[in-house]
């Protein structure tokens, strides 16, 4: 399955839309794992999840209620159908093209599950994901500028409304309303009395790929039944550049052989990449956002 993937567009305004990446017979193999992966959260039984009323990492257990089930390639979760997607060839056919990267060049990162809590309707304030609220315009430029080697996305399982962007923010500092809006800890009324913000609509197996430095906020429904994969790529090229943003969630147990052995020859090439990057950088990172 080959998706047309307009590299154009997407660089101007930040995200693309893209259907059908995902083969029927995978798509159902991947819901089922969600079901199980959720159900083990909502139980207690796998410890990894992100926590209402957190809205970045370090997560904790102060809310037993979840938005987001983390690390879903572990070889604990016992879900091999989330590691084969993320390896898969429609998705890292796409995140090549939008990096124009080589196959040799791509570096595994970050795969999650974006979840509706149960008990609570949760929110993201405006962010960009690895750049801090307080930056100045001058160091938004110099941020917006090194990241161009990597790519999220949503994959929705279900229709998911839970995004919001504001399309071309990838790559142009906040204006001074922007700015006010997003200077605060908590998260919108209203999302779109953003200026220029827009409202991303999922159908079942769309996905949306973004630079995630793109000013977004989120807002969860308790009500309205959510599973949406979400994770990123990166490529070599970018050096250190997305080590704070990756490393912050906690990649231990991607170094362990048991993890390795259970990936294909591509992922195995991906996750050395990681490695190496992790290998590469000393000392605590710390955290890209604040809680």
């Amino acid at each position: 399955m080959t998706a047309t993937v307009n590299k154009a567009l997407y660089d101007e305004q930040g995200y693309i839309i893209l259907p059908n990446l995902i083969p029927p017979e995978t798509f159902e193999a991947l819901k089922e794992a969600c079901e199980h992966a959720i159900a083990k959260t909502r139980t207690g039984s796998w410890p990894h999840r992100r926590t209402v009323g957190r809205q970045f990492p370090p997560f904790d257990d102060s809310n037993p209620d979840s938005w987001g089930v983390q690390h879903i390639m572990h070889p604990d979760l016992g879900e091999p159908a989330f590691a084969e997607w993320y390896t898969s060839d429609p998705f890292t056919n796409v995140s090549k093209e939008l990096l124009q990267c080589d196959e040799n060049e791509l570096q595994m990162e970050l795969f999650n599950l974006l979840i509706n809590p149960l008990e609570h309707d949760f929110a993201l304030r405006w962010h960009r994901d690895d750049v801090r609220e307080n930056a100045t315009a001058e160091e938004e430029i110099v941020a917006l500028g090194l990241w161009t080697h990597g790519v999220q996305w949503n994959t929705a399982l279900y229709e998911d409304s839970c995004l919001y962007l504001v399309p071309g923010t990838h790559k142009l500092p906040r204006t001074e309303v922007q700015r006010a809006q997003s200077m605060t800890q908590a998260p919108p009324a209203n999302p779109l009395e953003m200026p220029g913000a827009i409202q991303v609509t999922l159908r079942p197996g769309e996905t949306v790929f973004y630079n995630n430095n793109i000013l977004h906020c989120g807002a969860y429904n308790s009500k309205q039944r959510r599973a949406t994969l979400h994770g990123c790529m990166g490529d070599t090229r970018g050096g250190s550049t997305r080590a704070q943003n990756v490393l912050q969630h906690g990649l231990l147990w991607m170094t362990e052989d048991r993890f390795r052995d259970g990936l294909n020859e591509r992922g195995k090439m991906m996750l050395q990449a990681l490695i190496d990057m992790k290998a590469g950088v000393k000392g605590d990172l710390g955290y890209s956002q604040v809680n």
